[in-house]
């Protein structure tokens, strides 16, 4: 029985992927898929099982998310499923990348962090009137 570990992160959020032989069940914090989220973040976590066709029956995912959002959590955990698929089996790599490089290389943007005297956000200022 083969068991891969891959790791996926968005923003703040990280999920771990494990895979495994079995009957194409994927379940995310312990519970099954259809209980999480949204219908698009579910989306999201199942497209590299759809790209994957035939291969994705025979695999068990489980997936363990924390920090950040549902749908940060949702990319991370879509990283982390393709990772562990292309370790599963090297044909699929080529296949992810001509469909979303993203699947593969994580997004590393980040929030921009807030500057002392700005008001609200990361580049806002007061605005000045010399009359």
């Amino acid at each position: 029985m083969k068991l891969i570990h891959m790791s996926g992160t968005r923003k703040t959020a990280s999920a771990r992927a494990t895979l495994r032989e079995g009957k194409g069940v994927v379940r995310v914090n312990s519970q099954h898929i259809t209980s999480f989220s949204t219908p698009l973040a579910r989306a999201k976590i199942m497209e590299p099982l759809l790209i994957a066709g035939d291969i994705s029956n025979n695999l068990r995912v489980e997936i363990i998310t924390n920090g950040g959002g549902t749908n940060a959590q949702a990319e991370a955990a879509r990283v982390a499923v393709a990772r562990a698929m292309v370790a599963y089996d090297k044909k699929l790599e080529k296949r992810f990348l001509e469909y979303d490089r993203q699947l593969l290389v994580p997004d590393v943007r980040h929030k921009e962090t807030r500057k002392p005297n700005r008001h609200g956000k990361a580049r806002a200022k007061v605005q000045k009137s010399y009359r």
